[in-house]
């Protein structure tokens, strides 16, 4: 353990210039934290390719030969290529980086290995940044023929550490292990699962013999990453759920009965009625609700919601709604003050906008009693709300509030109000035990009976024609249209139809008076931006041209026409989300995804997805595996899992298994007192200690 503590200047070869360098660019203060800086893939020093075999850019490539040209390219940016030759052909190297370093690696009659990715340029390959060192005769390792390559800098490569520097580095300081690393696993898990101990699993890492044991050591560590966010998740989901004492709700009351029979506009659908059921049974325990509501767009969270909230009033609380947009809590507000009309219930919106008297009026309401349900954005949590008895949080679309603000809110009652968290982007299992892992989650997994299935087509600007004569029908039979745009204003560096070119050509192909346009974006006044939504809310305008701001919060069931525009340049949730602006109403809608001719790969996936599938959750899965956990979630909550190891796209099957077994452990052991535990335990006290943003997960 004394090795592991070590400061880093103190090791052969560092010393304190060095360590700073370290320090400033990895964080590596001690020895512990340069063996956690692992490699991010390896190089068979084995296997050689010869130039005439780059045919692909699909793998990366070891070569082996001479520099026959070295380049410097004079400017301000400064640019290195060489032209590397063997006995079958040539292949040019370039640098646009650290060209004074490179120009005094490279020199004439060397050979040197180089490593890298072939890209084709006006039909000749080349490798970009290669990876290259002089190539000494025998030097390749019979024991340990992977090379692992490490994340370095210019600054650290500078000093020495580029990543053959931290490979000797490293190679120095494993031999002098025994037994350092604390093990966190214990010995009956690590047998079940076959894992090696922990610094086995570091040692093989840096020095594998064989890919099979290079795997099961990296398969190790993501299973202790997983193992122990789940565990920090139950522990947490035991104490709301147990420990945390809640309002009870003992009856379903007149408010309730009066509106389920009398005025619910439809009927609940079998999915519906189950999760009111899992909500009235938590809220009926004594303990703290915390549940998750996750449904596709158009499956009905809303009246959900509703119903819940009519519970909590009929139990003598009042209820809150938070949502991240003025647009999204405005439309809450006119679908429950709709349908709540004839219940002689007061619900009033708090938002940025609301004048200083009527705020007034609002604040007084609450404290009072006289507010039933109060529904607004952020403005919710400023101090000065304050509630006679909170009893419900309803929180929509809740990645896009910080833990911070959802902490405040909890704070406005004596006891914690029941917490009913709402999303319309279907969250992949995955994600959903992790992000959502402390949270009990109900889904609504059926639409609502009569819903037609949304038509999506893709098309190109040589199907532009095409597509107007057939807005043109949709309008004449008194449909409305969406036209959906990425960009505000033009962009030089990117060559896309941007909103306001947009509005001119599409003003053109349909003139006043004839036709009426509304246009939408996110830097218009707010009540400039209400006025445009409410005229085609109210049929006045049949064709309104916006931003993504319309992706939530627009509900206008006579909309059959979705036209998305470069659609390249949307994610698939985005996508997903505008295409469930239509669809609301009786008719048959469609939507038109709009792109260029040429298309990445990743852009093709997310347009066939699109035309294949209207299911959200089939879609979610495919989001995650193009984009990854991380840009998923967005920052917030990818920010506070802060994985190391795993990667929650890729290891699904990992972490059912470590969810599995947390499960297990928690319910055997809740606070992990027993002797079997005690590693277990550690590990976790250190985890939190390190990383203090886990025990922040919310």
């Amino acid at each position: 353990m004394a090795i592991l503590n070590a400061e880093i200047e103190y090791v052969k070869g560092v010393g304190p210039v060095r360590a700073n360098t370290l320090r400033s660019e990895l964080g590596i203060r001690t020895v512990n934290d340069l063996l956690l800086h692992l490699p991010y893939r390896y190089v068979d020093r084995s296997k050689f390719y010869k130039t005439r075999d780059v045919v692909s850019d699909a793998v990366h490539v070891q070569l082996k030969g001479e520099l026959t040209r070295i380049t410097e390219v004079p400017g301000k940016a400064g640019r290195m290529s060489a032209t590397f030759q063997d006995e079958t052909g040539s292949i040019e190297l370039v640098w646009f980086k650290g060209v004074k370093w490179i120009k005094n690696q490279l020199h004439y009659n060397k050979t040197y290995v180089v490593y890298g990715k072939p890209s084709q340029f006006k039909g000749k390959w080349n490798i970009v940044h290669p990876e290259l060192e002089e190539h000494v005769e025998g030097k390749v390792d019979r024991r340990h023929p992977f090379r692992p390559v490490y994340h370095s800098s210019e600054k650290l490569s500078a000093k020495g550490f580029n990543s053959n520097g931290f490979f000797r580095l490293i190679g120095s300081i494993l031999p002098q292990l025994n037994n350092e690393f604390p093990e966190t696993l214990p010995h009956e898990l690590r047998s079940k699962l076959g894992f090696p101990s922990k610094e086995e699993a570091i040692k093989t890492l840096h020095q594998p013999r064989n890919l099979e044991q290079m795997e099961l050591a990296r398969k190790r560590l993501k299973f202790e990453e997983l193992l122990f966010l789940q565990l920090l998740l139950l522990a947490k989901k035991r104490v709301n759920t147990y420990a945390l004492r809640g309002v009870r709700f003992e009856a379903v009351g007149n408010h309730f009965m009066k509106f389920y029979e009398e005025h619910l506009p439809f009927e609940l659908t079998g999915a519906q009625k189950r999760v009111i059921k899992e909500i009235r049974s938590d809220t009926n325990t004594g303990r703290h609700m915390n549940r998750l509501l996750q449904g596709d767009v158009g499956s009905g969270k809303t009246i959900v919601s509703l119903l819940a909230a009519l519970l909590a009033i009929d139990n003598g609380f009042q209820v809150a709604l938070m949502a991240p947009t003025e647009i999204l809590a405005t439309q809450h507000f006119e679908s429950f003050s709709k349908q709540l009309g004839a219940m002689n219930l007061r619900v009033e919106l708090l938002t940025g906008s609301v004048k200083t008297a009527k705020r007034r009026v609002i604040h007084e309401g609450l404290e009072n009693g006289d507010v039933d349900i109060l529904i607004g954005t952020h403005a919710l949590i400023e101090p000065k709300v304050k509630f006679k008895s909170l009893g419900m949080a309803i929180i929509d679309e809740q990645h896009r509030f910080g833990v911070a603000q959802r902490s405040k809110l909890w704070a406005k009652a004596s006891i914690p109000p029941h917490v009913l968290v709402m999303t319309a982007t279907p969250i992949p299992r995955t994600l959903s035990m992790t992000v959502y892992g402390d949270l009990d989650i109900s889904v609504i997994d059926e639409l609502p009976p009569g819903r037609k299935e949304i038509q999506t087509t893709h098309k190109t600007d040589a199907g532009r024609v095409q597509v107007n004569h057939f807005l043109q029908q949709e309008i004449e039979k008194g449909r409305q249209v969406y036209i959906v745009y990425p960009l505000i204003e033009e962009s030089k560096a990117m060559d896309y139809k941007d909103l306001m070119d947009g509005y001119e050509s599409i003003s053109r192909r349909f003139p006043p008076p004839e036709y009426k346009l509304s246009i939408v974006h996110g830097r218009m006044r707010p009540e400039d931006k209400e006025y445009e939504m409410k005229m085609f809310a109210q049929g006045a305008t049949q064709i309104l041209v916006a931003t993504t701001v319309i992706e939530v919060g627009v509900n206008v069931p006579n909309a059959s026409v979705m036209v998305i525009e470069s659609t390249e340049r949307f994610g698939l949730s985005q996508l997903h989300q505008l295409r469930g602006r239509v669809g609301r109403g009786a008719e048959q809608s469609y939507c038109i995804l709009m792109s260029g001719q040429k298309l990445s790969k990743h852009a093709k996936t997310r347009i066939q997805t699109m035309c294949r599938t209207n299911d959200g959750f089939e879609i979610a899965e495919v989001d995650l595996e193009l984009r990854g956990a991380g840009d998923v979630m967005g920052t917030q909550q990818s920010g506070e899992m802060n994985l190391d190891f795993a990667d929650l796209s890729k290891d699904r099957e990992l972490l059912i298994t470590a969810r599995h077994i947390a499960t297990e452990i928690i319910d055997e052991d809740p606070e992990l007192e027993l002797p079997k535990n005690k590693q277990l335990l550690f590990g976790l006290n250190e985890l939190k200690r390190k990383r203090p943003d886990w025990s922040r997960i919310s």
